[in-house]
């Protein structure tokens, strides 16, 4: 298991009554999520924010890293990408738990927030760890093998499903996919559309994500 590196906003750390964690996309670090805190802890008191660096550096290039390989853009192959996958789970499991217990809360005070592969991530991981958290954003991301969810999930916590119906990225067909599996499988399941938006985050989507926070923290 490797240790990842992180940034850390919000309250100070044993004071958070809410923790949440966000996973960054495909090429990127941290740092690219963690900006969000400010805005949003104006509407979410008393909560810390973590945001950790995928484990290794991107394999397409840029500046930042990625959970596992895509074939597609970086040239893997298949089983190099599942093999990455299986890794950053190990990972980030390890994370989550390192991160709640140095916090002092339990799960069900986490909210893991992911965007493209960090949602991927996020949807994947948290259905199967033993205990559940509060809840899943997933923005403009896709449900990983989806015909393994039913089988897989140990827990089913609440996912809000956010995504631009314009994402030249990640399709947007796939918002609807990752719904109809989820729903299936039996999670309460959410969704947003952000209209005319591509593959990022428009201020409507960042709006209902707070919402959804907020009410799975209990903070009003």
């Amino acid at each position: 298991m490797r240790e990842l590196r992180f940034g850390r906003a919000g309250v100070a750390r044993g004071q958070a009554k809410g923790l949440v964690v966000f996973l960054h996309g495909y090429g990127a670090d941290g740092n690219d999520l963690l900006g969000l805190a400010d805005p949003m802890a104006q509407h979410l008191p008393g909560v810390a924010y973590l945001a950790p660096d995928a484990p290794d550096r991107c394999a397409g290039g840029g500046f930042g890293y990625q959970w596992f390989p895509i074939p597609w853009l970086d040239g893997s192959t298949q089983a190099a990408a599942e093999a990455g996958l299986d890794a950053a789970e190990t990972d980030l499991n390890g994370f989550l738990d390192r991160a709640l217990a140095d916090e002092g809360l339990t799960p069900d005070r986490l909210v893991l927030v992911g965007f493209s592969q960090g949602a991927m991530m996020a949807m994947h991981v948290a259905p199967r760890r033993d205990a559940e958290v509060a809840g899943i954003v997933a923005i403009s991301g896709r449900l990983l093998r989806p015909e393994a969810l039913a089988s897989e999930a140990k827990v089913k916590p609440p996912v809000l499903l956010i995504h631009g119906d314009q994402d030249p990225v990640v399709p947007f067909s796939d918002m609807a996919k990752a719904g109809d599996a989820l729903t299936a499988a039996g999670f309460p399941t959410y969704g947003h559309i952000m209209r005319g938006t591509g593959h990022g985050i428009a201020p409507d989507g960042l709006g209902v994500a707070l919402q959804f926070i907020r009410e799975r923290l209990g903070l009003g």
